[in-house]
């Protein structure tokens, strides 16, 4: 025997810390739940052209609806399919940056490794 006691010093002051650990993930995780269904409620608009054509998705990038105006429609099929990706461009960056940024507030402080 190494003379650290039973499971080779994996003492009461480590058991502590796992506990605290499965604790903070635990609320981590409940609080990943809650924010996926805020996520999913949520609508984030990204538009081009002037507004002339607009996308909407959930904070969890889920298409919700396109708007395309009358002007756009008479820019032409190349100009309008220009229009569409970047509005969808805008969307999904301000949606990914919206969810990033509460999963940063979400695990702030934890000090759970892998998850901050």
């Amino acid at each position: 025997m190494s003379g650290k006691g039973f499971g080779g010093g994996f003492g009461l002051g480590k058991m502590k810390e796992l506990t605290e650990a499965f604790k903070k993930a635990q609320q981590v995780q409940e609080g990943a739940k809650e924010l996926q269904e805020e996520l999913e409620k949520m609508e984030i608009e990204g538009q081009s052209g002037g507004g002339m054509v607009k996308v909407v998705l959930t904070g969890n990038q889920e298409p919700i609806r396109t708007e395309i105006s009358a002007e756009a429609l008479k820019e032409g099929e190349e100009v309008l399919s220009d229009l569409v990706t970047a509005a969808m461009k805008e969307a999904y960056q301000k949606s990914t940056d919206t969810m990033r940024g509460r999963m940063e507030e979400l695990t702030s402080g934890l000090n759970i490794p892998g998850l901050s």
